[in-house]
């Protein structure tokens, strides 16, 4: 892809071998991102079998399950925490320092827009992207002298099996789509991408809201309706 040799890394071996097969420069290896001894021999095993350590790494794992104070699943909210936050460590921590011996290469997290801010109906979800986005802003300042860049991915709702269980998702985007955006900025080495433009602007301005404005505005997000037979653990 774009004259890239891929190493794509996923649990699910069988829909990992699907993908792999699109992609003839690739290679399919079976990791699990909650266990850093399973994302490090990854790695090591991808860069063997390609001949040398990343130059892009990009961590994309993530989980969405709706929590609600007054029902509040901790298993849920441990996976979530387990794979959005712990996993992105991980991986950082098996890539990154190769990075800052080589004095080159970009670590791209893919965080969200729901991170700006706390939004009822996704609390644990909202906060395990808030911390990517703290993790990966100071991580860039910091890694940016050293030759290492580090760029946060902020998407809206995307159209994957993780969001089908949402009744409503407004400037829905096509996986496709919001690949290739993805892509052709990170090529340009951008530090933040976020798409689409009006779920951006809607979500950073939340940050200056009011309290009081913020509440009733998000409200409707507390009672929000999912399908729960599509929920994806």
């Amino acid at each position: 892809m774009r004259g890239w040799d891929l190493a794509l890394l996923a649990r699910r071996a069988d829909r990992l071998q699907e993908l792999a097969r699109e992609f003839p420069r690739s290679l399919a290896i079976t990791c699990d991102v909650r266990d850093s001894a399973s994302v490090h021999e990854a790695v090591r095993s991808a860069e063997a079998q390609l001949g040398g350590p990343f130059d892009l790494v990009i961590a994309n794992a993530g989980v969405g399950i709706p929590t609600f104070a007054f029902e509040l699943n901790l298993d849920d909210a441990e996976q979530m925490v387990r794979v959005n936050i712990l996993g992105m460590l991980y991986l950082f921590d098996a890539v990154v320092p190769s990075m800052i011996e080589r004095g080159r290469g970009r670590f791209a997290g893919v965080a969200s827009l729901a991170g700006h801010r706390g939004l009822p109906s996704s609390s644990v979800y909202s906060a395990t992207k808030s911390a990517m986005q703290s993790f990966l802003e100071a991580s860039r300042i910091e890694l940016k002298p050293l030759g290492v860049g580090v760029t946060i991915i902020n998407p809206g709702f995307i159209a994957t099996a993780m969001t089908e269980k949402n009744k409503s998702m407004p400037f829905l985007w096509q996986a496709p789509r919001a690949a290739k955006y993805i892509a052709d900025r990170l090529e340009r080495g951008k530090e933040v991408i976020e798409f689409p433009l009006p779920m951006s602007l809607l979500t950073r301005s939340f940050r200056f809201l009011p309290r009081a404005l913020f509440d009733r505005m998000t409200l409707v997000y507390a009672k929000r309706k999912i399908d729960r037979s599509k929920l994806k653990r």
